[in-house]
């Protein structure tokens, strides 16, 4: 690697900055009304929110992306084998996973405003645990407490979403995904440009950026405190009326459904955001920072497919979109163990923007099927999204190990043809009202 190639922060945060105008001023049109009237100052005091919620999600995934992207400089320094890095993942996603639900139940019954700065205090202090961190146990801890930060975050954040989305459940959850896909986008790239060049301590730097989450979900908090309304159980008043007349055996069968969809989805995602590098390095002969460059690539069309889904599902359904995410994803991702350099780049880049339009139709079709808990579905549901890409990057990572990087993509190509399960979703519809 030459100095030249990697000696350019200034030019990264110059894309970055051009990038998130470009994005503000994209989303900032859909602050008028649907008669192309300026929004009101309600509408604009929600819209504020949202976009609030969204950048802090940017700055949340930007910090947790340092964790996958630093994998070659962790592998080279501490001499750790594909089995090491996949128990670095699990460790990093299954806190997230195991306490996401829990937090969601928890603040369904009793909201708690302040614990979105909270949750980014943790996630500050386990980078400075990993900017220090001397050995693997060490690592394994960092990575547990980002984690645990991104746990306590997505639930009550997703709530707050909801609440200022105006009824465009869609639209406010896509916005606010946005946000994070954006930051998981620029993280890699960010730490091709900083952390490689100057070393493992230099992503203490990166808790300025949790420092300005801290700032601006203190006032996000605040204005969910005055706006959250307790009901008698201490719970938060979400006035939705259910979408459907579903039995209930019918609606465990749905989320059942939509787990596996999470799993196609997730652990053909966790075989690029943790191993494409190794892989495009292996395959390809790229240099560290060239292949992180290609991770940028994938990750900016999965923030690009991240924002289409909520919106189109507003306007044609949630099956349509959480059908074509997953299966649409088929053909690109068997044509991918075989290509050149050239079509991998594109394939993956046609990977991400289908299967990303997935996560915001599904979280909102199964807050649709559980009225009243979106803490607790936002919180399973983003839960079993890092569990289960922990889970794919250990058992990927050993199967790496025992084979090689190439068979990865060879198993992981036929991931996506489980999205025929979306056949057995039912269709959502408000039930008929009795005649008075």
């Amino acid at each position: 690697m030459s100095e030249n190639t990697i000696r350019a922060p200034q030019s990264i945060a110059s894309m970055a900055v051009a990038g998130a105008a470009g994005t503000t001023a994209a989303v900032a049109r859909a602050a008028t009304t649907r008669a192309g009237m300026p929004a009101s100052p309600a509408q604009t005091t929600t819209f504020a929110i949202l976009m609030s919620l969204s950048f802090c999600h940017l700055l949340n995934d930007l910090n947790q992306s340092l964790v996958p992207a630093i994998y070659p400089i962790l592998k080279t320094s501490y001499h750790l084998d594909f089995a090491q890095i996949g128990l670095i993942t699990l460790a990093f996603q299954l806190t997230a996973s195991m306490l996401q639900p829990v937090v969601g139940m928890v603040t369904d019954r009793r909201p708690m405003p302040y614990s979105l700065p909270v949750a980014m205090g943790f996630t500050l202090v386990g980078l400075l645990l990993l900017s220090v961190a001397a050995s693997f146990g060490a690592i394994l801890s960092a990575a547990a407490l980002v984690g645990i930060g991104s746990s306590v975050f997505h639930p009550e954040a997703s709530r707050v979403a909801r609440l200022a989305s105006g009824g465009r459940h869609g639209f406010a959850q896509s916005l606010f995904q946005v946000g994070g896909s954006t930051g998981s986008a620029i993280g890699p790239l960010l730490a091709a440009f900083i952390v490689v060049p100057h070393g493992q301590g230099a992503i203490a730097w990166f808790s300025g950026v949790a420092l300005l989450a801290i700032l601006l979900l203190t006032n996000v908090s605040l204005w969910y405190r005055s706006r959250r309304a307790p009901s008698r159980r201490g719970g938060l008043v979400q006035g939705i009326e259910a979408l459907h007349s579903l039995s209930r055996p019918k609606v465990l069968g749905a989320v059942a459904v939509l787990v596996a969809l999470l799993f196609s989805k997730n652990i053909y995602t966790a075989s690029l955001s943790s191993y494409y590098t190794f892989y495009l390095i292996q395959k390809f002969h790229l240099s560290v920072p060239d292949a992180q460059v290609h991770l940028f690539v994938f990750l900016g069309a999965v923030a690009a497919g991240t924002f289409a889904g909520g919106p189109i599902g507003d306007r044609v359904g949630r099956k349509p979109v959480i059908w074509f995410s997953i299966l649409g994803a088929a053909p690109f991702a068997l044509m991918l163990p075989y290509a050149s350099l050239f079509w991998t780049g594109v394939l993956t880049v046609m990977i991400g923007l289908i299967l990303a339009s997935a996560f915001s139709a599904i979280l909102v079709y199964a807050q649709d099927l559980l009225p009243g808990r979106v803490g607790m579905v936002a919180g399973m549901f983003f839960g079993f999204s890092f569990g289960l890409g922990g889970l794919g990057a250990a058992a990927l990572g050993e199967l790496a190990d025992r084979t090689s990087i190439y068979a990865v993509y060879q198993v992981c190509s036929f991931l996506p043809l489980i999205g025929l399960l979306a056949a057995l979703l039912p269709d959502l519809h408000r039930p008929r009202r009795a005649a008075a």
